[in-house]
């Protein structure tokens, strides 16, 4: 593998691979090519690759199942071909098992080791925090069970391919926004003892912004929290949806001791800079 180049973003023109065009990968996508990006992308389905072209992406059938399926090797090879790879496939361990995800990580990395990337994005989760009843930061040290393991493993792998890869993780509250909307999923729902649980949301929009800084930036070999900085609980959020969109309001029943964790992101706002869109969950914006 070839030693880590530095580049200068945007000027240089980089090529950017998304391995997992889908919900936030896909308009991630459009929106680094409509900013001149060379943008290419993956996806598992035939039927988004007209989809992918449309919104100015060179697109890619790939999937790991977890060897390499899909387009031929060659393909995959020109892919690879690229100044930074950002990964956004989510693990399905419910689907496939907890292990499915680290082998498909372990192929990746077969591919990666005859590439000459040296620059990654991870896309993981706040999953792999445990619930410590307190605030959590990225210094937290991650037990082998009981959380999102798949995930912890998959950041790993990636991590120790450093210093000839540097990965960066981003791990991602839960994405909110557009069609995704916390009270649409408990509208009408009866007994309820979660309410006073503070949330961990981030907006996509804000996801995307993110990325885009630590690619211009150079912030390689992080790992940040990457969720709106305001924590209200999910009692607000729901009636808060309830009420802005018209639907039939959850009810609550008498809160029980629940384990939980509130999630810091004043690493990514200090060391990026960084501002928020959508600092405060009760006020994301939806489109549906």
């Amino acid at each position: 593998m070839n030693p880590p180049a530095t580049h200068s973003y945007p000027d240089s023109n980089p090529t950017i691979s998304i391995l997992g065009c889908g919900w936030l990968g896909l308009p991630l996508g459009v929106a680094l090519a409509a900013q001149g990006w060379q943008v290419k992308g993956s996806t598992t389905s035939p039927q988004k690759l007209e989809q992918l072209a449309a919104g100015g992406l060179q697109p890619f059938l790939f999937r790991f199942n977890p060897a390499l399926e899909g387009d031929s090797l060659h393909k995959f090879i020109d892919f690879l071909s690229t100044d930074v790879l950002i990964i956004s496939i989510p693990p399905k361990a419910e689907a496939n098992g907890s292990d499915f995800h680290r082998l498909q990580i372990q192929q990746l990395i077969s591919h990666l080791k005859e590439a000459s990337i040296t620059k990654v994005i991870y896309i993981s989760s706040t999953s792999v925090y445990p619930d410590l009843n307190r605030e959590v930061t990225e210094t937290e040290p991650l037990p082998q069970e009981g959380t999102n393991i798949t995930m912890w493993q998959a950041e790993s792998l990636l991590q120790s391919l450093a210093p000839v890869v540097q990965t960066t993780v981003l791990r991602c509250g839960g994405l909110m926004g557009y069609n995704r909307m916390a009270g649409r999923y408990v509208a009408g729902k009866k007994g309820l003892t979660t309410g006073s649980i503070r949330v961990n949301f981030v907006h996509r929009d804000d996801v995307i912004r993110v990325i885009e800084a630590v690619i211009q930036q150079e912030k390689w070999g992080k790992t940040y929290n990457v969720v709106a900085p305001l924590h209200p609980t999910r009692r607000e959020i729901y009636l808060q949806n309830a009420a802005d969109f018209k639907l039939v309001p959850p009810e609550f029943a008498k809160d029980s001791a629940q384990p939980f964790k509130i999630i810091s992101a004043s690493k990514l706002i200090e060391e990026l800079k960084y501002t928020f869109l959508y600092p405060d969950p009760l006020q994301f914006p939806y489109a549906f």
